[in-house]
């Protein structure tokens, strides 16, 4: 029998069209430090996330279950097939994302069938003594495929975020507390979490067990269950104490001890936009430990991410919402400017999402439960960072901010503050040893230790909670004195500290109404008693 002839090529013939928000900076823009790099010789996997039918966006107002979630955000069969044809034209195996829902298909194959498939020219480089693979300009796909195609994340792994924390320098007038101090002073709930599960998102570095028992050992305090989830073959990597160790070893015991009794998930993704999107997509997804609030202390400037990067992780934010899981997340360490060297102000993404809790920072003094003074944190003249915040320049103002008086542009960052300043940090052990670390990566974790608390103590999660915050008076502690560089912080919200710090009790009551509840049955009248004749 003659052999078949070969299939006529499908999607190759076919016009290319430029993917939106695919654009990608030059090779050229890249740090001092890069250096050509050898290809490695194995192949790596590309996430490519469908567009939804119909894109119908959630009301945080209704709650909806994981499964219902993954039925949701599923894409018509007939962009499955299509993509799945397309990947294997050009030799690319494709399967269905699991941690993702159906919505995402995750593509392998050899470099030389990416670049084809996706129109674009890869190469590989170092960047800060790390291997990575960088491509320019934007992704094209064939005409059929494009309108089915929101955004392919993996060609490019160069670093897409940093860690906001800081160690402090040493200096005379320095102070520190254990979280549990700092919790004190913000009048958190002396109460139990059991029950409640905190993520936390992590994108290097990585715990020993050993040091998690002798910190909370010298706190007097029980060690909480620790569990690492890998996503995209990011796992718990712990090296030195200089490195991310700082930023994981910080996360996790900030928020397990002002959160006593509850279990911490750790997802080690890598630090990718595509790792950082699927991490964010897990823990949503992740019905085994299924975490209320996750902690985010990770992030980069606005104008350093892809249109389509953006509005795929800001879409796992909106489904964190749904499904009643808050996320709390870091504003950045310096300033307005956000460290760009454009003489303009920047915001932190995904701290500038309206869809997350955006934590900015303070410096704090106080004993007991009295707070003395509490101002912004601001050390830039001594090169020591200070809190990020200011207006998105991509996201609209959110209706729930409308009454701010945010300064003209867009949705207005950070929502809530807490202690930051390193000068009066947070003691935490990092391999071995004790050092006094701040930041506002240590923001986020605090308030997701009062946010489970508030979770066990109304016996539901509040899910999606800027809406409860900025209609709850007295619910924080307003900021008033200082600066970070480009705005002034003063009475009522600012782009410095936002609402301001917690009044742990007034923001467990703000919560208690902030998630979706049955109406009220009708009383049942009493039966009027029979009378006997």
């Amino acid at each position: 029998m003659p052999a078949k002839p070969p299939a006529k090529p499908r999607f190759a013939s076919q016009p290319r069209v430029p993917l939106p928000g695919s654009e990608k900076a030059s090779v050229a823009s890249l740090p001092p430090q890069l250096a050509p790099h050898a290809a490695p010789p194995k192949t790596k996997a590309v996430t490519v996330t469908l567009i939804l039918h119909p894109a119908t966006p959630f009301d945080p107002k209704t709650r909806i279950t994981r499964a219902q979630l993954t039925a949701r955000t599923a894409p018509v069969p007939a962009a499955i097939r299509l993509a799945r044809a397309f990947a294997a034209e050009f030799g690319l195996h494709a399967a269905t994302h699991a941690t993702a829902g159906r919505r995402s298909l995750s593509l392998t194959g050899p470099e030389a069938a990416m670049q084809k498939a996706f129109g674009v020219t890869l190469s590989h480089h170092e960047i800060g003594g790390k291997p990575c693979r960088c491509r320019e300009g934007v992704i094209t796909l064939p005409q059929e495929l494009a309108p089915h195609v929101q955004a392919v994340l993996g060609l490019d792994t160069r670093p897409q975020a940093q860690p906001h924390f800081r160690v402090a320098k040493p200096h005379a007038s320095n102070i520190s507390y254990t979280p549990v101090q700092v919790a004190q002073l913000y009048g958190f709930p002396a109460s139990s979490a059991a029950g409640q599960t905190i993520g936390i998102l992590e994108l290097g570095g990585g715990y020993r067990a050993a040091d998690l028992t002798a910190y909370f050992k010298s706190l007097g305090l029980t060690a909480p269950k620790v569990t690492a989830v890998s996503v995209d073959g990011g796992k718990n990597s712990p090296s030195t104490a200089d490195g991310a160790d700082g930023e994981v070893m910080l996360d996790i015991e900030v928020a397990a001890s002002v959160a006593q009794g509850a279990n911490v998930v750790v997802y080690f993704a890598t630090n990718t936009d595509q790792g950082f999107i699927d991490a964010i997509s897990t823990a949503v997804h992740d019905t085994t430990n299924k975490p209320s609030v996750l902690s985010i202390s990770w992030g980069g400037p606005e104008s350093s991410w892809t249109a389509q990067s953006t509005t795929a992780l800001d879409q796992a934010c909106q489904a964190a919402a749904a499904v009643g899981v808050t996320i709390t997340v870091a504003s950045g360490d310096n300033g307005s400017t956000d460290g760009v060297t454009d003489g303009a102000n920047h915001v932190d993404f995904p701290a500038s999402s309206p869809n997350v809790l955006a934590c900015g920072g303070t410096k704090l003094t106080g004993s007991g439960s009295s707070i003395s003074s509490e101002v912004v944190w601001n050390e830039l003249a001594s090169g020591e960072g200070a809190t990020g915040g200011g207006v998105s320049t991509i996201f609209p103002l959110p209706a729930w901010q409308s009454g701010a008086k945010v300064p003209a542009g867009g949705r207005g960052v950070p929502d809530v503050a807490g202690n930051a300043d390193p000068s009066t940090g947070y003691e935490i052990r990092v391999d071995g040893q004790t050092s006094v670390i701040g930041g506002t990566s240590a923001v986020a974790p605090l308030w997701a230790g009062l946010i489970v608390l508030a979770n066990a103590q109304n016996k539901i999660s509040a899910g999606f909670i800027n809406t409860a915050l900025y209609q709850s008076q007295g619910a924080c502690n307003d900021i008033t004195s200082g600066n970070n560089g480009g705005y002034q912080a003063g009475p009522g919200w600012d782009a410095c500290t936002g609402l301001g710090s917690s009044i742990g009790a007034s923001i467990v009551q703000a919560l208690s109404g902030s998630v979706p509840t049955k109406k009220p049955k009708k009383p049942v009248k009493p039966k009027k008693p029979v009378k006997k004749s």
